[in-house]
């Protein structure tokens, strides 16, 4: 690790965080789905990725961006388990800071921009009224360009952050030891906020498997693990673009007493064109 004057570097070798098995919720993380769709080996959870460049992050522009800073991430190249990676955040301008996780062979897995205080792009969310959580029911619609409620909002979600889940999910998934990530009363991980829209989605529509494409991330608050949040969303659009499906979610992470503590906009592939090789 280095770090100097807002710029600040790390190394890590990719893991898969989960089962490599095709009965996963999102079969692409296994090699046989992913394959079949493909690319050489399975890939890594697009949010388990982005992750993995907080530590790279607050080494940069501290710890004040858990507070109240954003983000904007672009996948590049698909992360396989094994891959070395090179984390770099760096000085872009106007107070922003580039965010860069690359391959050994130069190509990017991960680009983006971040910044403390308010991303310039806040304004451009949209805010879903529909803040109340709903149960899941037991059978759900297919999601499809057609049938996806555009200009709407989706089911509300309430999710468990008790501190051992938090503590786990930050062991587990991003391997940290980070104390304000997996102490006696952690923090929500960055990236389990931003893990929290894909599972929004399945909570209004059956689909998969599914590819994270680009994130924008809020924080607004301090998110403290020991409650149960509730996510809520809006859909903006959906788009076809080289055979692969996308839509857009807008949404808002609520503490229990209703206060935002998050602001994203998902964009995801719902729909994976197979090829011959992604590579």
């Amino acid at each position: 690790m280095t770090t100097t004057h807002g710029r600040a570097q790390r190394q890590m070798t990719a893991f898969l965080d989960g089962e490599d098995s095709p009965t996963i919720a999102n079969p692409i993380h296994s090699t046989e789905v992913a394959k079949q769709y493909g690319y050489t080996a399975a890939l890594v959870g697009g949010v388990t990725v982005y992750g993995w460049a907080t530590p790279t992050i607050l080494d940069a522009i501290g710890a004040g961006w858990l507070e109240r800073g954003w983000v904007e991430v672009a996948f590049r190249h698909p992360t396989y388990p094994g891959d070395e990676l090179t984390v770099e955040v760096a000085p872009a301008g106007d107070g922003a800071s580039a965010l860069r996780m690359a391959k050994v062979d130069g190509a990017d897995a991960v680009v983006g921009t971040l910044g403390l205080g308010d991303a310039p792009w806040l304004g451009e969310l949209r805010s879903p009224l529909r803040r109340t959580a709903e149960a899941r029911p037991e059978r759900l619609p297919r999601l499809t360009m057609a049938a996806a409620p555009v200009g709407e909002d989706i089911r509300p979600m309430a999710v468990s952050a008790t501190a051992e889940e938090m503590r786990t999910y930050a062991l587990e998934k991003q391997r940290s030891v980070d104390p304000r990530f997996v102490g006696e009363r952690p923090l929500i991980h960055p990236g389990w906020i931003a893990a929290r829209m894909t599972p929004l989605i399945h909570h209004s529509f059956d689909y998969g498997p599914s590819i994270h494409a680009r994130s924008h991330i809020q924080h607004l608050a301090p998110a403290e693990s020991g409650q149960t949040v509730t996510v809520a969303g809006h859909v903006v659009e959906t788009y076809e673009r080289k055979g692969h499906h996308y839509i857009v979610v807008d949404g808002v992470m609520l503490s229990e007493d209703a206060r935002e503590l998050a602001r994203l906009r998902h964009t995801t592939i719902f729909q994976v064109a197979k090829r011959e090789s992604s590579e």
